[in-house]
């Protein structure tokens, strides 16, 4: 079938106004819920097939992260889709206003390969609660998981209503060309530029998920064991190939070198002697971006790690210190399980150090002094802060998640999601039982009467 043909039953079917009914979307939301539950293990293999994720990891990161904003999504759904009262002038009486939460349509979601399922998902269930349609397009660069989404949706959901479509870069380019009425992109931000500007063609609204270079800041106020401890966690969880993990460190001079000393130990007692046998770290997604990470290594000094073997996409878990503040390595997104350090002298430094570069997705403190920490958040923009621990900002479905500037912009997880493909109806309701005429023309004397009564 051509994609064309896709979208434009989709859009048949959205105008029959079936998934209008809040029963109709509680009911595929419980489906897709038993359909996650059902094929827990083929997600979990295919997880492990593609980088290959420990079981612990693709549980929080994947399965439980998606069966939570189900399940948030179910109890919260009759709330959120009540109309809204708003309050009317005095003049307009009798009339009443109201907001009505309506869903935009059929959707266009691209997912990227490194949390294939919950990137994939999670925008999918809302917008499932709002009462859209969607089409989803998983990464073909982790092509176990997206067969394991292509079989999953075609045995849950008609492909009028919810439907999968795999393939390469040209695949997705041929999607862009449609008109869809809302395009959810999480991915690079050279890609995503891509997307928005093919959105433009048709002004479809977008939300851009990108990333960026994250900074983590670790004052001499900190707790230096705790930090180093939540830094590596956060760092090398998945192999570094998270949108948010901390992308570099900016160390005070006073704890840098207890906190060198603290990190080696904590990637040794995390992932032991030889990370290549830990069950328990991912491997780099292909080959390919397994040897770009090795051509940034030349662009600082290692002082950890810095092994690494393509063929079978190991990298392991590096610090690099004097690194080249003008080279690949502080230009572009890591995304993978590199840490750079640099020092700063005073705080000063470090909150200049990043206001000077684009905006980053996440932004990490660690630090003891309450002062300190609200002096770098109001003088920094981010999507997001987390103070004295890493990610945890991304796992509250309470908190909308989403860039600033260059890291993307729109917000979901949560109501969030289900605002994002939701648009208001701005609806007034007027009754005949009164009508002053004072309106109507002829206007003479009425407009000075007007102006004094208001």
């Amino acid at each position: 079938m051509m994609h064309s043909d896709i979208v434009n039953k989709q859009k048949q079917f959205f105008s029959s106004g079936n998934t209008k009914s809040i029963a109709f979307r509680k009911q595929k939301l419980l489906n897709l819920k038993q359909a996650i539950i059902h094929q827990k293990q083929a997600i979990l293999l295919a997880l492990k097939a593609d980088l290959s994720k420990p079981e612990f990891e693709s549980y929080i990161a994947e399965t439980h992260f998606i069966l939570t904003e189900i399940n948030y999504a179910l109890k919260n759904l009759g709330q959120w889709t009540q109309p809204q009262t708003i309050k009317t002038p005095l003049a307009h009486f009798p009339a009443s206003s109201s907001l009505n939460a309506e869903p935009r349509g059929v959707i266009l979601i691209m997912a990227p390969w490194n949390y294939p399922f919950q990137l994939l998902f999670t925008p999918l269930i809302g917008a499932i609660a709002a009462g859209n349609c969607a089409i989803l397009k998983p990464s073909e660069h982790a092509p176990a998981s997206s067969a394991v989404i292509l079989s999953l949706i075609a045995a849950t959901f008609a492909p009028e209503y919810i439907a999968v479509i795999e393939g390469n870069a040209s695949v997705a380019q041929a999607l862009l060309k449609e008109q869809f009425d809302y395009i959810f992109f999480t991915g690079s931000t050279r890609v995503g530029k891509l997307v928005m500007q093919a959105a433009t063609h048709h002004l479809t609204p977008v939300t851009l998920e990108l990333g960026g270079k994250n900074p983590c800041i670790v004052t001499n106020s900190a707790n230096i064991d705790c930090a180093a401890r939540r830094i590596v966690w956060g760092k090398f969880f998945n192999a570094g190939q998270n949108c948010v993990s901390p992308d570099y460190l900016l160390v005070s001079s006073d704890v840098k070198k207890s906190l060198i000393e603290a990190l080696k130990k904590w990637i040794q007692k995390l992932y032991g002697n030889n990370p290549k046998n830990n069950p328990d770290y991912a491997r780099i997604i292909t080959a390919q971006h397994a040897e770009r990470l090795a051509s940034l290594l030349h662009n600082g000094t290692i002082i950890a790690g810095g092994d690494f073997d393509a063929t079978n996409r190991y990298f392991s878990p590096t610090l690099l210190d004097k690194v080249q503040l003008d080279s690949p390595l502080m230009t572009e997104e890591i995304f993978g399980p590199i840490l750079p350090i640099i020092e700063y002298s005073n705080i000063s430094d470090a909150i200049r150090f990043i206001t000077e570069r684009p905006h980053p997705l996440a932004l990490y403190i660690f630090s003891s002094n309450k002062s300190e920490q609200t002096s770098i958040i109001q003088s920094t923009q981010s999507g997001g802060v987390c103070i004295n621990d890493t990610l945890l900002q991304t796992a509250n479905p309470q908190l909308p998640f989403g860039g600033i500037g260059a890291s993307g912009f729109g917000t979901y997880h949560g109501k969030k999601t289900f605002e994002t493909f939701t648009y208001y109806k701005a609806i007034v309701k007027n009754s005949c039982s009164l009508d002053s005429g004072i309106r109507y023309a002829p206007y003479t004397k009425k407009h000075t009467w007007l102006q004094k009564v208001i």
